[in-house]
């Protein structure tokens, strides 16, 4: 058995899926850099990412599963779980073996655990789209922190560049210390740390523009005016907005 440690990126993945076929490496487990690896008996090897091999393994996937196919691999990914890059790498070795587009054949223990784990992905990446709420700084930078299961940042940018193309906004995700900026003509992504005005996945009222908290206390009192209890259904509505989301909305603080 060997392990092989990659960088965490998809372009060090890739590179390890060239190397696998390269080397003729048969059984393999990955991980990224810094994770735990059981050191007895064990063969370690760290895979240095490789443009030029990332790309003749990224051209073999759009050959083979074409470009939708292989953002479905990259989807996955993004899920950051511990044996994805495993379920990707059985994926490509399967679909290289038959020689064709093999992501809708489900008895593929590998096809159907990546199809599962896009589910969650997306399923993660819409609830963000509709939870995320942005506080208004002093800066006059609409900010948001989120903790999303999975990294989903590169899923949503496009969402939030085409809804709030007007302001200036930025979607911090607490978990991953890192964020996309957007300052008016486009959208980034960059390193953040997080510092004391930061507090449990909000902004801290210090950082608040002057109308923030009169907005919020406005939007509270709206909340709570136009529930009516004699229709309260708290099982649906956790069904719909699931408790740990609540952390970002205002009217649950």
């Amino acid at each position: 058995m060997i392990w092989l440690i990659y960088d965490g990126s998809f372009e060090g993945l890739l590179t390890l899926v060239f190397e696998t076929f390269e080397f003729k490496w048969k059984e393999v487990r990955i991980r990224k850099k810094g994770a735990l690896v059981p050191q007895l008996f064990a063969e370690v090897r760290e895979v240095v990412t490789d443009e030029k091999k990332a790309l003749r393994v990224w051209r073999k996937l759009v050959e083979l599963l074409r470009p939708d196919g292989v953002r479905t691999l990259w989807k996955a990914w993004l899920s950051e779980m511990e044996t994805v890059e495993e379920s990707i790498l059985g994926v490509i070795n399967y679909a290289i073996a038959l020689d064709r587009n093999v992501l809708a054949d489900f008895g593929n223990l590998h096809v159907l655990n990546i199809q599962k784990t896009v589910k969650s992905v997306e399923r993660e990446k819409h609830r963000m789209e509709a939870f995320v709420r942005f506080q208004l700084t002093k800066d006059d930078i609409y900010f948001s922190v989120i903790s999303p299961d999975f990294n989903v940042l590169p899923l949503v940018l496009k969402h939030f560049e085409n809804r709030y193309a007007d302001q200036r906004w930025f979607i911090f995700d607490t978990r991953r210390n890192y964020g996309i900026y957007y300052d008016l003509e486009k959208a980034e992504f960059i390193d953040f740390v997080a510092n004391e005005l930061l507090s449990s996945n909000l902004v801290s009222p210090d950082a608040f523009g002057n109308g923030e908290c009169l907005y919020q206390t406005l939007w509270k009192d709206y909340f709570q005016s136009t529930n009516i209890t004699a229709r309260k259904n708290t099982k649906l509505h956790v069904q719909h907005v699931p408790k740990r989301y609540w952390k970002y909305l205002v009217e649950k603080s």
